[in-house]
């Protein structure tokens, strides 16, 4: 275990008052009690919440824009916008558009044997879902898990991250304006009480953080046997083809990896580029990037490391990397004061997998580039590691993006995009092996959030006894060389 997942285990070993222990319990057997007087909210119910909290988020947007700022220290407005806002206002609107088809019953096929008979699968809310949400988006990695869950009709509660008190404030104050804490509510406080709030005997329980706390969350669920889905992350690679142009293939993937300040799960992690180019790409992101984020503005208008310890963490990469023998190379003004936790795009050359900045997920604005030679020595370092959340091929050679895709594993992919796949609505997201387990968005957050219930009818007429004992008649004979061959 690493000292980063230490840290995080031990914060989530504290211990919490009985006092607020009985609080929760009492808040999440009474949303047990309000799902047992109402099992299949009707559409019509199910559209009028969406439409409520799509409302709320509007009313509510430049709080939420002015409270990210605040946890942020700074944060760009445009940043959370696109981010947070659109991206939860759009999940709504193709939920609101698309659920009456999702809730219609799916028709299955009957065999022959069964005849006559109809089949069907009924997706059925599970219950009372609860969602941990991160810190890093606070309002979409909440508001969607939150739309897929009442879409599917059930009810909801939310533990919101402690890095984000000004954001939870608002989204706590707007969530109980439109919903009774029987439907939706929120929980705040530290790791300790994440702990508690997973320990609940929830019908589904989705997780979105590090894979070291997402264990501790499984293996509470599991003491209850809730079914959990797990939105991970791990070190999601960029290959770059040694055809493509290279201010191309930065243009593609940078801002995937800029926006937030690089504090994304799915933000580009580290960059395989032919060995011979990795200079020709170090110059190429330098002038991309400050382009983009010009230095005569400053360090007052850029998005900020969420705190000092997420900083300091990067920085103990960045020292250990320049020991390991790297070159470190800021492309922006470096703060001189620490408590700013401002970090520009910071380009490592000389990359090895013994490093810590190549052994754990980053997140933060930090590159390492790693030349390589051949792209099957690429596709084997990607799978002697962890299955990454996302990967990005940059190239327009079909060949070598279907050799990508047919010999790695990844949770998503893009090819000449980077990160943008999280907000298509109808694309599922989701991790595999330590970046994840499940996956939502769209209809198949709807279905992760609902059971898929089997049913089976039949009318007056029925054959199937003829099967029944006593064995050894004409009839199991006749069966038997017709269907059992």
């Amino acid at each position: 275990m690493t000292n980063v997942e230490q840290i995080s285990a031990q914060a989530y070993s504290k211990q919490i008052t009985s006092d607020f222990l009985v609080d929760m319990q009492r808040l999440f057997d009474g949303q047990k009690l309000a799902f047992e007087d109402d099992k299949f909210p009707s559409h019509e119910r199910r559209v009028r919440d969406l439409k409520a909290l799509k409302h709320a988020i509007l009313v509510n947007k430049g709080a939420l824009l002015d409270a990210l700022e605040k946890d942020f220290q700074y944060r760009s407005h445009d940043e959370s916008i696109l981010g947070d806002i659109f991206s939860s206002l759009s999940s709504i609107d193709y939920a609101i558009k698309h659920l009456s088809n999702w809730m219609k019953p799916q028709k299955r096929a009957v065999g022959i044997v069964f005849q006559p008979a109809h089949a069907k699968v009924m997706y059925q809310p599970r219950g009372v879902v609860g969602v941990i949400a991160p810190w890093n988006y606070p309002v979409f990695l909440t508001v969607g898990p939150l739309v897929a869950a009442l879409s599917a009709g059930n009810r909801v509660m939310i533990k919101t991250s402690e890095f984000t008190p000004n954001t939870n404030a608002i989204l706590s104050n707007m969530l109980s304006s439109i919903f009774d804490r029987s439907k939706v509510c929120v929980i705040e406080g530290e790791a300790d009480v994440a702990r508690a709030f997973s320990s609940l005997k929830f019908d589904h329980l989705l997780f979105t953080g590090s894979t070291e706390v997402g264990r501790h969350v499984m293996k509470a669920a599991a003491e209850n046997l809730v079914p959990v889905t797990l939105e991970l992350g791990g070190k999601s690679p960029v290959i770059i083809d040694d055809n493509i142009d290279l201010d191309e293939a930065v243009k593609r993937f940078i801002y995937g990896k800029t926006m937030n300040a690089g504090q994304t799960c799915v933000s580009p992690d580290y960059v395989y580029c032919p060995k011979n180019r990795v200079s020709e790409l170090k110059r190429a992101i330098q002038v991309r990037y400050q382009s983009m984020y010009p230095v005569e503005e400053g360090v007052a208008r850029r998005t900020r490391v969420i705190n000092a310890k997420q900083y300091q963490r990067l920085l103990g990469y960045l020292d250990d990397a320049k020991q390991r023998g790297a070159e470190v190379i800021p492309l922006g003004e470096v703060s001189e004061n620490p408590e700013v936790c401002y970090m520009p795009l910071t380009v490592v050359l000389g990359a090895d997998r013994d490093m810590k900045v190549m052994q754990e997920e980053i997140f933060g604005p930090i590159l390492p580039i790693v030349g390589y030679t051949t792209l099957e020595g690429v596709i084997a370092d990607i799978n002697d590691n962890p299955r990454p959340l996302a990967l990005y091929i940059q190239s327009f050679d079909k060949a070598f993006q279907q050799t990508l895709l047919n010999n790695t594993h990844a949770g998503g992919v893009c090819i000449n995009d980077a990160a943008f796949h999280v907000v298509v609505d109808d694309l599922p997201f989701g991790g595999v092996g330590a970046s994840g387990i499940g996956s939502y968005h769209g209809i198949e957050g709807f279905r992760t959030f609902s059971h898929a219930k089997s049913v089976l009818s039949r009318g007056r007429l029925f054959f199937s006894d003829m099967l029944f004992p006593p064995y050894g008649r004409k009839i199991h004979a006749l069966f038997y060389r017709f269907f059992v061959r």
